[in-house]
């Protein structure tokens, strides 16, 4: 009989605003593609609104996974997005272990524009840095790649300097990397390294910039990656998917905390 193609996302819930499972549950079903959640935390709504409320789904984890390995599930794909504690990168480290992913998205969500997010201590960065070594495709932006290859941030890497950084994260183990958020005066571009082969695609940035993008553009990838979309293809119809969605966003006059509107486009996905 033959099964749907499924993966296991593992990520927030925020309950407004456009963003991280809220945002992959949508895209990867569009994409037929299973969905089973894991949750780090379940938020009233993301976190760049002034206020939110938080509840930590980090004392249930352990329970929520031995039911999925008791009832013996399995998925073909895993998909990470922020995890936001020490106890949780070493539950998804331990559930990678008893799951048999074909493929595994590691988005390691540790910080942005230089900055390592607050709650990231220097355990968290060493157990991210294992965590992404059994990643067959991951998605870090310019301060995370600094990160994971141990490199001191710069606004103005060359493109050499990050295929440098590429080729040593690759030498861990990691199949295929994309590097988001490289900018270069009012274009804005990804770096794609597979199997030695290293190419920028770079395009014209729309603002304003909105909360939810990585999340909309990661989830494609992770689509694409259960599908065996070519990498370089994959890169560029999310690309594309994102600016037709902030296009319309604006001319929607959606507000920027509201995140990316992309349920108008879901079908370009199908």
């Amino acid at each position: 009989m033959k099964r749907q193609t499924s993966i296991a996302i593992v990520n927030d819930i925020s309950g407004f605003g456009r963003c991280s499972i809220t945002v992959a549950l949508p895209i990867l079903s569009a994409m037929k593609i299973q969905c089973g959640l894991v949750p780090t935390a379940i938020l009233s709504n993301h976190t760049e609104f002034p206020d939110y409320f938080l509840l930590d789904f980090t004392p249930y984890l352990k329970d929520y996974l031995e039911k999925w390995n008791t009832l013996a599930l399995s998925f073909d794909g895993l998909y990470t997005g922020f995890l936001g504690s020490q106890k949780q990168l070493a539950a998804i480290t331990g559930m990678i272990d008893c799951f048999s992913f074909s493929k595994r998205i590691i988005d390691p969500v540790m910080g942005d524009h230089g900055v390592i997010y607050p709650s990231y201590t220097n355990e968290m960065c060493r157990s991210m840095k294992h965590l992404v070594t059994h990643a067959t495709l991951t998605t870090p932006n310019v301060t995370e790649l600094c990160l994971l290859t141990d490199t001191p941030y710069r606004k103005d890497f060359t493109a050499d300097e990050i295929f440098v950084m590429c080729k040593k994260l690759a030498q861990t183990g990691v199949g295929q990397i994309v590097v988001t958020g490289i900018e270069q005066g009012d274009r804005i571009g990804n770096a794609i390294y597979e199997h030695g082969q290293f190419e920028i695609l770079y395009h014209t940035r729309i603002l304003p910039l909105r909360p939810g993008t990585g999340d909309v553009f990661a989830s494609i990838l992770a689509g694409d990656s259960l599908h065996d979309v070519p990498l370089s293809e994959s890169v560029k119809k999310a690309s594309a998917f994102i600016r037709t969605c902030l296009t319309t966003s604006a001319s929607m006059e959606i507000p920027i905390h509201d995140g990316v509107c992309f349920e108008e486009h879901l079908h370009l996905l199908y």
